[in-house]
């Protein structure tokens, strides 16, 4: 299809943008451009740049059509991203007829098309492709988690009465995307999903209208899955935000992390999606998200029924030797969009022990196991209490804090934010000692009140063993040491009805008598 310059010259095709920008004869110095097309946009790798144009195409969703709505959804690209990856980010430039008729990058002829120019990066470190290489460390873990933290901070507050409104126009998109491909969507699991998606938003769209009001619908990143989000120095960096509409960016916050929730517990990575998500909970440290959580499992179907969608329209642009992995896609996140639907019951899963028995270590390893996506939140009573008296979780606190009224503010703590994020659907694991009788009473009352299913275990261990323990921890949030372990071995446990779990060994003994009461 011709496209128009800023003169009105029609001669020239955006096959000939896109067949200029992959000749590296175009490039001074360039051996070599990499290709990259998705539904929407071609991107060219030359060198130390990278190029970025937007297709000359029109969906339900965007309007790319015009020279003019190009450029400035190329100007706005560049500004959505500035804040999260000034470093990749350069400016916008012109495709350009020259008076000699040849086609020129940033020159000074009449403009033909827009192109995004970036710092071009390590294209192997975007973290779709770190972690075929084998699972993130923790570490990497607790700075994602950080990092979509520290963007939702620094996003705009938005008005959310529009993008609530929006969220049901893209139920009915996705139903009439999925009937126009009944060769990659069952006719009738596409039914079933379009009903339990319409049910699910008029249950919880009180709730996003008071999370709303609350400020936590912003201008967010809006596309942060693996695949736009790449290590700089060994930090990750989101990049690629969704530039083409200011109005389907705004999101209440959850749903902006789900994207990244969804693409990696969808691709099997569930450990990293429990912990990505207890971390975002706790940098937050925003009591209103626990309530919110009853929003997940709609937000996840979307993010995961979009991608389904996003997909099969690839099939229209993509080359033939990428169509059967293209097609596995969609045919994939399609049914992650169901599972996500499916009702799960939540589960009070409750690790109790002396410090230093590894309740911490166990409950981090069997989150993701428990209930619905991304699974259980894990409250911990050392994390718990730093933030109740307003420090960081490494900071440690005066002997006061451990006094027998601060003790009891923390227990009745957990079991309020437990009770909330029960009710919201959420299975919940709480880590604490309840070294005494009526605090395993009270938490198992929490429990029974809402009719949730209630697992207590208690870790036990030689006091040399628990010892040894706190004495070796490094950067964690527990301030016990070997005086605390002393005098906790003095306290009267009174009578343990709890499971009792032999955590003397290595963890992977503990894990595997632990998980008998999971599965």
């Amino acid at each position: 299809m011709p496209i128009e310059s800023e003169s009105g010259n029609a001669a020239i095709s955006q096959t000939d943008v896109i067949e200029f920008l992959a000749d590296a004869d175009n490039y001074p110095g360039v051996d070599i451009v990499q290709r990259i097309d998705t539904h929407a946009a071609v991107v060219f790798l030359a060198g130390s740049r990278a190029y970025k144009i937007k297709r000359q195409v029109v969906y339900p969703f965007l309007d790319f059509s015009t020279l003019e709505k190009r450029r400035l959804v190329c100007e706005n690209e560049i500004k959505v991203n500035q804040d999260n990856a000034p470093q990749i980010y350069n400016k916008v430039i012109p495709i350009t007829v020259e008076t000699d008729g040849s086609l020129k990058i940033d020159g000074t002829g009449k403009v033909v098309e827009w192109a995004v120019r970036m710092v071009r990066f390590d294209e192997n470190l975007t973290l779709d492709r770190v972690i075929e290489n084998g699972p993130f460390p923790d570490e990497l873990i607790d700075a994602l988690a950080l990092e979509m933290v520290g963007a939702h901070g620094r996003a705009p507050l938005r008005e959310a009465g529009s993008w609530i409104a929006d969220l049901r126009r893209y139920l009915d998109q996705n139903g009439e995307a999925f009937a126009r491909h009944v060769d990659l969507f069952s006719i009738d699991q596409a039914e079933w999903l379009n009903k339990a998606s319409i049910d699910a938003y008029d249950n919880i769209k009180p709730l996003l209208e008071a999370r709303g009001c609350a400020g936590l619908v912003c201008l967010c990143h809006g596309d942060a899955h693996l695949g736009n989000i790449v290590l700089i120095d060994g930090k990750p960096v989101l990049f690629d935000a969704l530039e083409f509409d200011d109005v389907i960016a705004t999101a209440d916050v959850l749903y902006d992390l789900s994207f990244l929730l969804m693409d990696l517990w969808e691709h099997g990575h569930i450990y990293e999606a429990n912990r990505i998500f207890n971390r975002y909970l706790v940098e937050a440290r925003n009591p209103d998200h626990y309530q919110g959580l009853a929003t997940l499992p709609f937000f996840l179907m979307l993010r995961a029924a979009i991608r389904a969608k996003v997909s099969a329209s690839r099939l229209e642009f993509c080359a033939s030797e990428e169509r059967s992995a293209i097609t596995a896609d969609a045919k994939a996140y399609f049914i992650a969009a169901g599972k996500f639907m499916n009702e799960t019951r939540p589960r009070l899963f409750v690790l109790g022990g002396l410090s230093g028995s590894g309740k911490t270590t166990v409950a981090a390893r069997i989150a993701a196991k428990i209930g619905r996506a991304p699974g259980a939140v894990i409250l911990r009573s050392d994390v718990m209490r730093k933030e109740l008296f307003g420090v960081d979780e490494k900071q440690r606190l005066p002997s006061k804090a451990y006094s027998a009224s601060a003790h009891e503010m923390v227990y009745d703590h957990l079991y309020k934010v437990a009770g909330q994020i029960l009710k919201a659907g959420q299975s919940v694991i709480v880590d604490a000692v309840f070294a005494l009788e009526y605090e395993r009473i009270a938490i198992e009352k929490t429990g029974r009140i809402l009719g949730i299913e209630f697992t207590g275990l208690w870790l036990d261990a030689p006091i040399e063993i628990l010892i040894d323990r706190v004495e070796k921890r490094l950067n964690d949030a527990s301030d016990a040491n070997r005086e605390v372990v002393k005098k906790q071995q003095k306290l009267d446990i009174g009578d343990m009805s709890w499971h009792q779990i032999d955590a003397s060994g290595r963890l992977r003994q503990s894990l595997d008598q632990v998980l008998n009461f999971v599965e």
